[in-house]
């Protein structure tokens, strides 16, 4: 993805959260986050729980939540002292100005970086929400990432509502678009008259590669992410697959001794 942007000479970046998890080269990823040096950024759903986690704050009363938990553990483990305070310094909403358009800018609602209210199918009402942070001016078009869908659509007032969709793991439920496992994003070029043109981005790159580097790496649930790689599918919230996985390689157990030294 970054490749292809310096190609279209993109000469700034927003980061709309979740940087971190499932999947391997934590510093790498970091590294060239910083070199991207977006001028934007906004803390996701998932940054949080790399915070959470990496701090031994997470429970383990759920499959879930010991997945999400020793995940976070790795990328305390293989990041840089700074890194875990830098997530956690983010906000959750930006108000940007550019030209002559407003953006605002969040991983999810304006002050609320999960759930599913702006997943693409429901009503417009839900996405009116994204307008509503408190701000000295009033915000035209309004980004979001979180459902991991690419979208442009219009809230009730006919502002414009953007989602540059996910480059790890774009998803649809349609299986003829769910095939295409490409890193998505979006460009937006704006002129003195507002947005002059829209590009939604699809990328191919090496998930062969990726998936062999998440098992040579001995990232946690790397079979999971295995899977991922080849179908796009996530198993976040499939408690009894990941309880078989914790079970089998005594992850909670891990993370507990992990966590205690963090409390003490």
């Amino acid at each position: 993805m970054y490749q292809d942007s310096q190609k279209q000479n993109v000469d700034q970046y927003w980061f709309v959260g979740d940087l971190l998890m499932p999947g391997p080269s934590v510093q790498k990823v970091w590294n060239l986050f910083e070199k991207m040096a977006p001028q934007v950024v906004v803390r996701g759903n998932w940054d949080d729980l790399v915070v959470r986690g990496a701090r031994g704050l997470m429970d383990t009363d759920k499959p879930s939540h010991v997945y999400f938990a020793r995940l976070a553990q790795y990328v305390a483990r293989h990041g840089s002292a700074d890194l875990i305070d830098n997530l956690a310094s983010w906000p959750l909403h930006v108000t940007k100005q550019v030209g002559p358009l407003n953006f605002g800018i969040s991983h999810n609602l304006p002050e609320l970086n999960m759930g599913q209210d702006l997943f693409p199918t429901k009503p417009t009402a839900n996405f009116d929400r994204l307008f509503t942070a408190a701000s000295d001016q009033a915000v035209d078009v309004a980004i979001y990432a979180h459902v991991h869908h690419q979208l442009l659509r219009y809230a009730n007032d006919e502002r414009v509502i953007l989602n540059p969709g996910a480059v790890g793991e774009p998803f649809n439920h349609w299986s003829a678009l769910q095939h295409d496992l490409r890193a998505h994003y979006l460009i937006l070029e704006v002129d003195d008259q507002g947005l002059a043109e829209t590009s939604f981005r699809h990328v191919n790159y090496d998930r062969a590669a990726e998936s062999a580097r998440a098992q040579s790496d001995a990232v946690p649930y790397a079979e999971l992410y295995q899977r991922m790689m080849k179908t796009g599918l996530a198993y976040t919230h499939d408690d009894e697959l990941l309880r078989q996985f914790n079970e089998r390689y005594h992850y909670a157990d891990e993370y507990r001794q992990f966590a205690a030294t963090k409390l003490r």
